[in-house]
């Protein structure tokens, strides 16, 4: 059941991914020659409006086949005969569908459980955030100048800064109190802490609040993506923790065997959780400018548009195609990690 889930999952955000690069393409009058979802030979095709719609035999990944790799930048409807600018809304339509998805996921999310404010429900004695005056009460707003929305950007600072000192502002009754914490080792979790902990409740949320707060749930997502990126590229983790296709469909059928003892409700609320995540971190990996995915296009497009001259397409062609086959290995790499972690 859980590679099933995970399939469906899967194909609902590629399909928006490449719905953001047809629509912008159909706006600015971009010919698309194919749109498919998944990989390999195709099972079934049907030609609409000029356009031929097919589904592939591997069950991951799609595409929106618009020749932008083709030299022609003369014949009407082209890719490459349409401005810089529109070539770059195309483009960038991907990752932004992914956000928008993401987004409307979390209102609904956050209108149906509610959401984790940042207030401290308890101060374990002998952490300085009990030397320093914090209360049961008070409400985190900032860690070292960023604003804190949910209790889970707190968890996410500590996880990623273990160790760091932090200066804190908390609010109490209107009044705003900064403080600088020093995190204490907890030796039975082997683990940095500050001292104060949530209850886990959440919030109940309204229209207004459910479109905020779902704003700030899709902020968290993408935050966390950069920071688990920015600690892969520093060092702190390594390829190994990463987890490509069959750790997700693992992660997917633990998540579903274990909500499904709760009732169906709790099994949607879980995937929606994780599709929330996948999207995020689909639009932000695809926005980074590495060869063959959409930010390595946009890097390209936002050189033309300062030269003003278009970099020569076989160039262009060959650094993508080089970037595409280390993805690849990348993949087979992590892949190969995901398989040794279920053995």
């Amino acid at each position: 059941m859980g590679i099933i889930l995970a399939i469906i999952l899967f194909s609902v955000i590629v399909i928006f991914h490449e719905l953001g690069h047809f629509t912008l393409a159909k706006i600015n009058g971009i010919q698309v020659d194919e749109f498919s979802l998944g990989l390999g030979p195709t099972l079934f095709g049907k030609e609409f409006h000029g356009t031929k719609f097919s589904l592939k035999l591997l069950p991951f990944g799609g595409a929106c086949m618009m020749g932008e790799d083709d030299t022609d930048n003369t014949s009407e409807g082209s890719f490459n005969s349409k401005s810089v600018w529109a070539r770059m809304s195309v483009i960038v339509a991907g990752p932004v569908f992914n956000f928008i998805m993401a987004l409307i996921f979390s209102v609904i999310l956050v209108a149906w459980v509610g959401y984790d404010q940042p207030v401290v429900s308890q101060v374990s004695p002998g952490y300085s955030a009990q030397e320093q005056g914090i209360q049961a009460g008070d409400r985190i707003v900032e860690m070292n100048g960023k604003t804190i929305h949910l209790w889970r950007e707190i968890s996410l600072y500590n996880q990623m800064h273990q160790g760091e000192s932090v200066d804190v502002v908390y609010e109490r009754d209107g009044e705003r109190v900064e403080v600088t914490l020093e995190p204490k080792m907890d030796e039975k979790l082997g683990y940095y802490l500050f001292g104060i902990s949530s209850d886990g409740k959440n919030t109940k949320a309204g229209p207004i609040k459910a479109l905020q707060y779902g704003v700030y749930e899709v902020k968290y997502w993408i935050d966390y993506t950069m920071s688990s990126l920015r600690m892969l590229v520093t060092g702190k983790v390594g390829i190994k923790q990463m987890s490509g296709p069959v750790g997700i469909v693992n992660y997917v059928g633990e998540t579903y065997t274990e909500a499904s003892t709760y009732g169906t409700d709790v099994v949607v609320k879980s995937l929606m959780n994780i599709a929330i995540l996948l999207s995020a971190n689909l639009g932000v990996m695809n926005l980074l400018p590495l060869p063959a995915l959409d930010g390595g296009r946009l890097a390209f497009l936002i050189v033309e548009a300062v030269r003003r001259k278009r970099i020569p397409p076989e160039k262009e062609g060959m650094v993508h195609f080089a970037g595409m086959i280390l993805l690849l290995l990348l993949m087979v790499v992590v892949m190969y990690n995901d398989i040794s972690n279920l053995l």
